[in-house]
């Protein structure tokens, strides 16, 4: 879905400083609410960096919104559904162990996973199709 022009661009977008402190801030603001991320409460979460890859490549680092990951999602956990802005996707499988949620799905030809850390609500994720990988982090608090 990316092309290597758009590719090229995101190596030049580094994440701003307002991103950073934005991390800081909602990593901060997560650490208060350790009980909210046992999958019984709706979430969301703000993506913060993204890592784009190709075979053979160094990996590309940048904004999520830059390679088509919202800023913004919700997770509803009753719904068994992620949202962005544009779309929302199904849970397909959910895994609620002592330490993570692992939830799995898949959404325009790309296998994702995204796995929130429950002592904090640190969130990483992972896009992959046949041509291209994505690893994004970010933040998870209580609407």
């Amino acid at each position: 879905m990316m092309t290597r022009l758009r590719r090229t661009a995101l190596a030049s977008v580094l994440t701003s400083v307002l991103a950073g402190a934005s991390a800081a801030l909602l990593c901060s603001a997560t650490a208060a609410f350790g009980a909210d991320f046992d999958g019984s409460k709706r979430l969301i979460c703000a993506t913060v960096d993204a890592h784009a890859c190709d075979p053979g490549e160094t990996c590309l680092r940048g904004l999520p919104d830059d390679i088509g990951v919202p800023r913004f999602m919700r997770i509803d956990f009753a719904a068994k559904t992620i949202a962005g802005p544009i779309r929302t996707t199904q849970i397909r499988f959910f895994d609620n162990s002592a330490d993570q949620i692992l939830m799995q799905g898949t959404e325009l030809g790309y296998a994702w996973t995204v796995v929130i850390d429950k002592s904090d609500g640190t969130l990483s994720m992972t896009l992959v199709n046949r041509d291209d990988t994505y690893t994004v982090f970010g933040y998870c608090t209580p609407p």
